[in-house]
C-alpha cells in the first residue's frame, strides 16, 4: 500500500463519514470546518470535495486493477 493510497482512503473515509452525517443528522462536517452552514460551499470546502471524488475515482481503478492481480509495483498489463 502506498502512501498515495493511504491518502486517498483517508479522504474516502472523510467523504463517507460527511454523507453520513448529511443523511443521519443533517450536519455537514466540511462546511462546520470551513465555517459556513450546511448546505454552503466556497472555494476551500469545494477543493476539499473534489479531492474526495478524485480519491474515489482513484481508489476504484485501483481496486480494478487489484481485482485483475495487478499490485503497485507491476505495471499493467497492454491490451
Amino acid at each position: 500500500m502506498t502512501k498515495l493510497d493511504l491518502a486517498a482512503g483517508a479522504l474516502v473515509v472523510i467523504g463517507g463519514l460527511n454523507w453520513g452525517l448529511v443523511a443521519l443528522a443533517e450536519f455537514d462536517l466540511v462546511a462546520t470546518l470551513v465555517g459556513l452552514d450546511f448546505g454552503e460551499t466556497n472555494v476551500v470546502s469545494r477543493v476539499v470535495y473534489g479531492l474526495v471524488g478524485v480519491a474515489a475515482a482513484y481508489l476504484g481503478a485501483r481496486l480494478a486493477a487489484l481485482s485483475r492481480g495487478v499490485t503497485a509495483h507491476q505495471p499493467l498489463p497492454s491490451r
